[in-house]
């Protein structure tokens, strides 16, 4: 998922075809890329990418923003791999960690979550976060240090189990879970943002 990510989109893209293309062959992996109705020129950015490149890929573009939770759920019904993995356009989340999260799901979890251990944001952002998760985990009983970490690995079967709408996407672990799903997490790099500012 991207909104208005012009600088960020096209460094982020690199990174994940050319740790894919390192790992796998070609054409055992997909990108899919949502534009979230981006008013700067992302969308057109990666169109000119993707008809330069010869990968398997998936552009969705939305007339105007709707949010993140329906912007994974886009993406995540054009997806058609086994394992469907997440990362944010922003450049914060570590497209290497994108094995380590396979890796993890491999050893019999149906979703992994990153947990953002060390977070490079402001505390105006971390603090509400830590009670967010802190209440969340509490509450529910699923003991996760990050829900929200867009960094993810799912089976399949769990994104098709999902109907994600309004702000949903910061409770995925804890509807698959609720769902019978085998959820865990493991610590992911964050980096500081570089360019912009949030905008989910």
């Amino acid at each position: 998922p991207s909104f208005n990510e012009e600088k960020s989109v096209l460094i982020l893209l690199e990174k994940i075809s050319n740790l894919f293309i390192s790992k796998v062959k070609i054409t055992d992996f997909e990108i899919v890329f949502v534009d979230d109705g981006s008013t700067d020129d992302s969308y057109q950015l990666v169109k000119n990418w993707m008809q330069n490149k010869k990968l398997q890929m998936t552009l969705i573009r939305f007339r105007n923003n709707r949010g993140k939770s329906y912007a994974l759920n886009a993406g995540f019904k054009e997806a058609l791999g086994e394992i469907i993995l997440t990362l944010d356009a922003d450049l914060q989340d570590e497209p290497n960690e994108l094995f380590n999260l396979i890796n993890k799901i491999n050893q019999d979890y149906d979703l992994v979550s990153g947990w953002k251990r060390k977070r490079n944001d402001p505390w105006s952002k971390t603090i509400p976060s830590l009670f967010f998760n802190f209440v969340t985990s509490f509450i529910s009983g699923v003991k996760l240090h990050d829900f929200n970490c867009g960094l993810k690995a799912y089976k399949s079967e769990v994104v098709k189990d999902l109907n994600l709408y309004g702000e949903l996407h910061r409770y995925i672990p804890l509807l698959a879970a609720w769902r019978g799903y085998r959820v865990t997490e493991i610590p992911v790099k964050h980096h500081k943002r570089k360019y912009g500012y949030t905008k989910y």
